[in-house]
C-alpha cells in the first residue's frame, strides 16, 4: 500500500495507474482537505464488493441461526405457507 498526495499522483497519474492495475498496489491519495481517496485496479475492487458480499450473507446466516436458537422462529407446514401465499 502506497501513501501519496494529490499533486504527485497529478504528476504521475499513468505510473501510478500501472502500478494499481499491474502490481496489485492499493494508493491512497491524501488531500489537504482531508478527503484522501483510494486508487486500486478493478479487479482488486471487484474481488473487495465481493468479499463484502459474502460476508454480509454470512451475517444474515449468523442472525438466523441465533434466532432459531433463541427459539424466535415459526413453524409452518407446505400448505400453511401455500395458503399466505395465496391472500
Amino acid at each position: 500500500m502506497l501513501a501519496i498526495n494529490y499533486s504527485t499522483l497529478r504528476s504521475n497519474l499513468k505510473d501510478y495507474c500501472d502500478k494499481a492495475t499491474d502490481e496489485n498496489e492499493t494508493i491512497i491519495v491524501t488531500r489537504k482537505d482531508g478527503k484522501s481517496v483510494v486508487l486500486m485496479s478493478l479487479e482488486q475492487y471487484n474481488e473487495f464488493i465481493r468479499n463484502m458480499k459474502n460476508t454480509e450473507y454470512l451475517n444474515k446466516i449468523d442472525r438466523a441461526f441465533k434466532q432459531l436458537e433463541d427459539g424466535k422462529v415459526a413453524v409452518k407446514t407446505i400448505e400453511e405457507l401455500e395458503t399466505m401465499a395465496s391472500r
